[in-house]
């Protein structure tokens, strides 16, 4: 999942995108909503999580831009004034919820996971593909019910490709779906990485091709039998 935080506090915009992170969502970090505009027109986002005092362009403002031109994304606002008023004007913009900052940032996550759950499709809870499965309420990656000892990266990698089946994903699409545009890697990690995935699930008995290379475009999960 991907979000983006519009937040001039830069304080506050490193925790909370440090926090967000930890929950293995990709975070770019915008400050102020003229930015924010641009890169929702150029990046497929899950969720935005927009502040309303911003330079250059508010956050009402912007989410009555970004509804007005048909983005229907979740969104999240949060506002330092604890008015009706400004609840008011961002639920009227098509903002989705409101918190008052400060937060409590349990309840952030919370409601964040809520939205992401009601703007998206319904759909198995549990990821499967054959004898693999992946548990995106608990972090857990089975194969023939057996545990694989996944990093958080290779855990969001694995979910990607399970969420997109026999799809080609290319290198380049998975370094804009998994990483911050703050920080991309060289396209040579996303192999380094499918490499000790295919490792691991060697270990458990996983067939060698579970995880495809089709040469010269990018990966895929094995058809099934």
């Amino acid at each position: 999942m991907r979000i983006m935080l519009v937040e001039d506090d830069a304080c506050l915009a490193e925790a909370l995108a440090e926090a967000l992170s930890d929950q293995l969502y990709v975070v770019d970090v915008v400050k102020d909503g003229e930015a924010g505009w641009e890169y929702a027109k150029a990046i497929a986002y899950d969720l935005i999580l927009l502040d309303v005092m911003l330079p250059k362009l508010d956050g009402v403002s912007l989410c009555q831009r970004l509804r007005t031109h048909g983005y229907h994304l979740p969104i999240l606002m949060l506002t330092a004034r604890d008015t009706s008023t400004d609840k008011v004007s961002g639920l009227d913009a098509g903002a989705d919820d409101y918190v008052v900052k400060p937060f409590d940032l349990q309840e952030l996550l919370a409601r964040i996971r809520a939205l992401l759950r009601r703007g998206s499709c319904p759909s198995t809870p549990i990821l499967m593909w054959g004898n693999l499965t992946l548990d995106p309420s608990t972090y857990e990656v089975m194969y023939d019910k057996q545990p694989v000892h996944v990093t958080p990266k290779e855990y969001s990698l694995l979910e990607l490709l399970l969420r997109n089946g026999r799809r080609v994903l290319s290198r380049s699409a998975i370094v804009e779906r998994l990483w911050s545009l703050e920080n991309p890697p060289e396209e040579d990690t996303v192999k380094a990485h499918i490499k000790s995935l295919r490792h691991k699930l060697r270990a458990v008995a996983a067939p060698e091709d579970l995880i495809e290379t089709v040469h010269g475009l990018g990966y895929r999960l094995k058809q099934l039998a």
